[in-house]
C-alpha cells in the first residue's frame, strides 16, 4: 500500500472522488469541495490548503480522506488555541496542521471513506504507520479529525490519537403530522413558550417562502450574501465564504440546497434568509443573516421555520448548527460529537490527553444535565 497526496481535488476526476462515497450528504460531495476550492474559500491565502490523502495497492484504490492543511484555526468549530499557544510558549510551530474536516462546517460524519471490500482496521494501521514521515514530508505538527464517526476509529487501537468530546443540538422527527403535533409531544409549558413565540412572528406579517435550488435566481442570492455576510461585519471581521461560492453550489449541486427567504407582504426588499443543505433524511441548517432585526425572527427562520420543512418533506433529522443551549427549550435534543487528534510531538501527548479526559468530563456532566431539560413529555430516546 502507499500513501497518494492530492493538493488540488482537480487532480482527482469526480467519478474517481464519488467511487469512495456512501450515502447523499452534501459535505461529502466532489461538487462540495470544488466550489470551496475553485472559489478560494479552500486555498493558501484563507489558511485551509487542499491535502486530500489517499491510500492505494498496486493503483487499487482503497481509502480517501478529504483533507486540509491549516496555518489557522478559522472555521473549525473543534477550538484549540490553547494548544497552540502551549506550542508558541515551547518554542515549536503548531501551524500548519492537517485536518480531515468540512470546510467551515461542524456537521458529523465519516472522515475516511472506503472503496467496496475494503476492510477499516487494516488501513488505519496501515495510516498510522505512515504518519510521522507524512508530517515530516509535508511539515505538519498533528492531525485532527473534526466531527468524525466514532466507527471511523473502534476498528484500530488508537494509543497516539486523542478524543474530544463535544456537544451539539439536534432535532429528530417522530413521524409527526404537522408542527401541532410536534408540539404535542412537549411539556404544557415549553408548548405554550413556542406556540406564543410562532404567534408573535405571524402577527408581524412576515411571509416565508422556501426556495429550492433550482429556483434560486441571482437577485435572491445576492440579498442573501449580504444577510450573511452582514453577521460578520457587525463583529467587526470579514465572511468566511464569498458570493463565488454559493454561486457555483446553486449551479452545480442545487437539488441539495434549499433558501427560506423572509419578507415583509407588499415590500420588494427582503427581510432575512436563511441556507440549508439537505439530503434524503437530514436537513442541515448553515448560515443566516437579516437586513433587519426583528424579535424571535431567529428562531422562526433558523428552527421552527426548519422543523416545518422537515415534517412536510418527510425528513428524519435536523441538524441546526453548532451550539446553542437556546435549543433545548424549543425541542432540539443534545447530541456527541467527537472528534480525534495525533501530535507528532511526544512531549505533548501526557498533557493533551490530561486536557482532553477533562474536558470529556465536563461534556458529559453537561450532557447529563442537558438530558434532564428536554422538553418532551417522554424523555426516551428522542432520536
Amino acid at each position: 500500500m502507499q500513501v497518494i497526496v492530492h493538493q488540488s481535488i482537480n487532480h482527482i476526476t469526480p467519478a474517481h472522488w464519488d467511487n469512495y462515497l456512501e450515502g447523499h450528504c452534501p459535505f461529502n460531495r466532489y461538487q462540495f469541495h470544488q466550489a470551496m476550492e475553485l472559489s478560494g474559500c479552500t486555498s493558501g491565502d484563507s489558511g485551509w490548503r487542499p491535502m486530500h490523502i489517499e491510500i492505494v495497492d498496486d493503483q487499487q484504490p482503497l481509502a480517501l480522506i478529504p483533507g486540509y492543511l491549516k496555518t489557522n484555526s478559522w472555521g473549525e468549530y473543534v477550538f484549540d488555541y490553547a494548544w497552540a499557544d502551549a506550542y508558541q510558549r515551547y518554542g515549536l510551530a503548531y501551524y500548519p496542521k492537517l485536518i480531515a474536516a468540512i470546510p467551515y462546517t461542524p456537521c458529523a460524519g465519516p472522515r475516511i471513506h472506503l472503496a467496496a471490500k475494503v476492510d477499516l482496521t487494516t488501513i488505519l494501521t496501515f495510516l498510522e504507520s505512515q504518519m510521522p514521515a507524512l508530517s515530516e514530508q509535508y511539515e505538519f505538527s498533528s492531525w485532527h479529525w473534526l466531527f468524525a464517526q466514532q466507527q471511523d476509529w473502534q476498528a484500530a487501537d488508537n494509543t497516539r490519537w486523542h478524543r474530544r468530546l463535544g456537544c451539539q443540538y439536534h432535532w429528530y422527527n417522530d413521524s409527526y403530522n404537522d408542527f401541532d403535533g410536534f408540539l404535542s409531544s412537549l411539556t404544557s409549558r415549553k408548548r405554550k413558550m413556542l406556540r406564543k413565540e410562532r404567534k408573535q412572528i405571524a402577527a408581524t406579517g412576515i411571509e416565508f417562502t422556501w426556495l429550492e435550488g433550482k429556483d434560486i435566481n441571482d437577485q435572491d442570492l445576492g440579498h442573501f450574501y449580504k444577510c450573511y455576510a452582514n453577521t460578520y461585519y457587525v463583529r467587526g471581521r470579514p465572511p468566511y465564504l464569498n458570493l463565488e461560492l454559493f454561486r457555483m453550489l446553486v449551479a452545480n449541486m442545487p437539488e441539495q440546497i434549499v433558501l427560506l427567504r423572509a419578507q415583509y407582504p407588499n415590500q420588494q426588499q427582503p427581510l432575512a434568509y436563511a441556507w440549508y443543505f439537505k439530503d434524503q433524511d437530514t436537513l442541515y441548517g448553515r448560515y443566516w443573516g437579516c437586513f433587519e432585526e426583528v424579535p424571535l425572527l431567529h428562531f422562526e427562520t433558523c428552527y421552527y421555520q426548519g422543523i416545518d420543512y422537515c415534517i412536510a418533506h418527510g425528513l428524519q433529522h435536523f441538524d441546526a448548527g453548532a451550539q446553542g443551549e437556546h435549543k433545548l427549550a424549543r425541542g432540539f435534543i443534545p447530541q456527541a460529537t467527537q472528534s480525534y487528534h495525533w501530535l507528532q510531538v511526544n512531549e505533548f501527548n501526557p498533557a493533551i490527553a490530561q486536557f482532553c479526559q477533562q474536558e470529556a468530563k465536563q461534556v458529559s456532566e453537561y450532557m447529563h444535565w442537558a438530558d434532564q431539560q428536554i422538553p418532551y413529555r417522554d424523555k426516551g430516546d428522542m432520536t
